[in-house]
């Protein structure tokens, strides 16, 4: 309750998430029948990169600050290309009103997918803090097809589980405040929503500080009974710190046909593109693939090869 995402919002963990979000949409719409996108800790919707939390850390500077001029800079990408789903993205906040003379503010994930959403399509949104999701209503008001709920997001799932359009993407974003108890939070959640609506897609982000923090949770993930648990991972510092945010993963059970393929190229270039004092490392394989228990690739750094 006492997290606040304006802080964060568009740092490094904020642009894999997104990225991986906008690719999970995409392949949601490539088929015609309607969707529905479940957000269980949705946040306030929309945050000011010139506001006084974002300036205080800067934090997207080193996030989606970086793709604005992909040729600046000692990791600047060739001809100052990127790859098609990032330009797709990046394009889509620079699109935003109030953006038309840059980057001023910073869509989060209810606000991105509102503006992805066909108009079949619709979203529940689950926001526990109040000033939030006074927000978040406020935002989305005159959109008939996000609906905003004020409770906590697990317990949620218990109603909103299966939508009635069988078809669409939860998405866990939980801001970690209870720590390494969270994720088995998530896998309470996980395991009961899995049982009610067994074909669903469910994406999880999860905060990389050390290894041994997060490594039970995957390994959880890949007995959790899903034939398909896809893991992308970014890591700007190694995961050896509990000081500070060295990276962050979007772990995708049910995963779409394809999509470790859509996100490759892109995962590559972002490593390239935000690394810090070091080069930054990417992750992408599966933690469960149809009953098969692959072992887990290794780390690559961002001038390495896939």
């Amino acid at each position: 309750m006492n997290y606040r995402h304006a802080y964060h919002a568009g740092n490094f963990a904020d642009v894999l998430k997104h990225v991986v979000l906008s690719a999970l949409l995409d392949a949601l719409k490539a088929k015609p029948t309607p969707f529905t996108v479940i957000d269980t800790h949705a946040g306030s919707g929309c945050y000011a990169l010139e506001g006084k939390e974002a300036e205080k850390t800067g934090e997207w500077r080193e996030g989606v600050g970086r793709l604005l001029f992909p040729d600046v800079g000692p990791h600047a990408s060739a001809g100052g290309t990127l790859p098609p789903l990032l330009r797709h993205w990046l394009d889509g906040l620079l699109a935003l009103p109030g953006n038309e003379q840059g980057l001023k503010l910073y869509p989060g994930s209810p606000l991105q997918v509102a503006r992805a959403l066909r108009d079949t399509d619709s979203a529940q949104l689950c926001e526990l803090h109040p000033e939030e999701a006074a927000r978040l209503r406020e935002l989305l008001h005159h959109d008939k097809r996000m609906h905003v709920h004020q409770r906590d997001g697990y317990e949620a799932l218990k109603a909103l589980l299966p939508p009635k359009e069988k078809r669409g993407l939860v998405l866990i974003d939980p801001p970690y405040e209870a720590q390494e108890a969270e994720y088995r939070l998530i896998e309470q959640a996980l395991k009961a929503a899995l049982v009610r609506w067994p074909t669903g897609v469910y994406a999880v982000w999860y905060p990389i500080k050390q290894r041994s923090q997060v490594q039970p949770f995957l390994r959880w993930l890949g007995h959790c009974g899903a034939r398909r648990v896809l893991r992308a991972e970014l890591l700007v510092h190694p995961d050896d710190s509990p000081l500070r945010l060295n990276g962050s993963g979007m772990a995708i059970v049910n995963a779409p046909w394809k999509l470790d393929d859509t996100l490759r190229e892109p995962l590559r270039a972002l490593a390239r593109l935000l690394s810090q004092e070091r080069p930054a490392e990417w992750r992408l394989d599966w933690l469960a693939e149809e009953g098969t228990r692959p072992p887990p690739s290794p780390l690559l750094r961002s001038h390495g090869r896939r």
